[in-house]
């Protein structure tokens, strides 16, 4: 089945053209927002070979598909003519934060990814002295490498308005003002709450570069803002006034109000989270590890991504990213283990792709979805060998000096750190993964004596089909 046949199945088995209110994407999910759910045909895509799995979270129904979704995606936004969707729709107030989250960082993960291992590669060549620090080769690198994170607020006005539906190019003014070059020299020596005047308010300066919080909630504001003036102003005025009040207001608005704040709040939340890793760094390394991919399989995980994000932007490094490594290792564990164990060819042949999957792109979805739940002992020797290889990372403390997926080429992020850092990350991981594998071959791998099988388009009823059998 191409690429277009299967978004035209799922177009047709989410109830149609008509039923689709919203589409998005992340890594491996399409995400649709329907103006009926029932009239979703759930058992027909689960029976496509093309589709993992499928779930109903947040308001969402998503059709989970791997590593192809951004291909699906393209096939099925033009059978939908999402253009017009967009324009014709308003913003969905059902979302909630962990779907908001999840839409406006997905398109950017795949420059996260480049941009960590590229600055993993960098930092690796420093070590094995490839590389001197006062080099010019080794300044560009690194500027290719953190670009993404220096001009984040840029990127995230960009797909924070294409989520709610705001100027693009206008909202990317407004985040492109908060790194100003005379924004950053208007603070002089003082740095981080030098103050300013504007009509005679007082401003509170602050140095926006790499900050996720403040741009996204100025956007979320300005999209009500931009609806509010095109009903105020006549649509011969749209093209200069619109723009014109819009600047005037959020961009002082923001360096007032929302910026100071959210930076605020944003430093406290990373704080408090860093303390309680700095202060149990065991017990946190094992909650996180061996919750990860449980926080993964309900979507629940973008809620700490842009944690990590400004600890990397503001300090260079983390402590979180390295427990979600275990959790991935452990997952390629588990996955390895029903490979080893299991004697039906598409199970075995599955569960391998989806091991290497992990080890290459560190997306543990289809690994996840495809594997660990369905089978659901390995999901829990995963959680367990996350657990115990996070809690070693922990105690190790570890730490990441890029935003990455976990997987085997992203190990340079380890690179860098304390004296030890990459030895002791290695010997973490080794230990989720196989305490993981070791664990879902004890087990022995059962899956429900009643198991629904696909045969010539049908669905039949085989009562001792198992995953273990020829």
């Amino acid at each position: 089945m191409t690429k277009r046949e299967l978004a035209e199945f799922i177009v047709a088995n989410v109830g149609g053209e008509s039923n689709v209110k919203k589409v998005s994407h992340c890594a491996t999910r399409l995400r649709f927002n329907l103006k009926d759910t029932k009239l979703a045909n759930t058992d027909t895509l689960k029976e496509n070979e093309g589709v993992i799995s499928i779930i109903e979270q947040g308001g969402q129904y998503q059709v989970v598909i791997g590593n192809g979704v951004n291909d699906v995606y393209d096939e099925v936004t033009e059978i939908l003519g999402v253009g017009e969707i967009e324009n014709t729709e308003s913003i969905d107030e059902s979302n909630n934060f962990f779907t908001v989250v999840s839409g406006i960082f997905a398109p950017l993960l795949s420059a996260f990814a480049g941009s960590g291992i590229l600055r993993g590669i960098t930092l690796l060549a420093v070590q094995f002295n490839l590389l001197s620090e006062d080099s010019g080769t080794y300044q560009i690198l690194t500027v290719a490498a953190m670009s993404v994170f220096y001009f984040l607020p840029i990127l995230l006005a960009y797909t924070t308005a294409k989520y709610f539906k705001a100027n693009l190019i206008f909202s990317m003014v407004i985040g492109a003002a908060l790194i100003h070059p005379d924004i950053i020299a208007m603070m002089g020596d003082v740095g981080n709450g030098a103050t300013s005047n504007f009509m005679g308010l007082p401003v509170v300066l602050m140095n926006y570069s790499s900050t996720v919080l403040p741009i996204i909630i100025t956007i979320w504001a300005y999209s009500y803002l931009e609806k509010l003036l095109k009903k105020a102003i006549p649509e011969g005025g749209h093209l200069v006034f619109v723009p014109l009040i819009s600047f005037a207001i959020m961009i002082p608005l923001t360096l007032m109000t929302i910026g100071p704040l959210t930076v605020y709040i944003s430093n406290l939340i990373a704080s408090f989270i860093n303390l309680l890793i700095e202060s149990s760094p065991i017990l946190a390394g094992a909650l996180v590890g061996g919750g990860w991919n449980a926080l993964v399989s309900v979507g629940l995980h973008w809620a700490v991504n842009p944690i990590m994000l400004q600890n990397i932007a503001l300090q260079g490094y983390d402590y979180i990213i390295p427990f979600t490594f275990a959790t991935n290792f452990a997952m390629m564990g588990a996955a390895l283990g029903v490979w080893l164990k299991a004697k039906n060819s598409k199970m075995k042949k599955y569960s391998l792709t989806t091991a290497l999957t992990i080890a290459f792109s560190g997306i543990t979805e289809p690994a996840i979805y495809g594997v660990a739940v369905p089978l659901k002992k390995p999901f829990i020797a995963a959680l367990i060998g996350g657990a115990i290889g996070g809690a070693y990372l922990g105690a190790q403390q570890v730490t990441a000096q890029a935003f990455v997926f976990g997987g085997l080429t992203t190990l340079p992020t380890f690179a860098g750190g304390e004296a030890g850092n990459m030895t002791n990350a290695i010997i973490g991981l080794a230990i989720s993964l196989l305490v993981s594998a070791i664990l879902t071959i004890f087990l022995a791998l059962k899956v429900p004596r009643k198991q629904l099988v696909k045969s010539n388009s049908k669905t039949i009823t085989r009562r001792e089909y198992n995953w273990l059998e020829d």
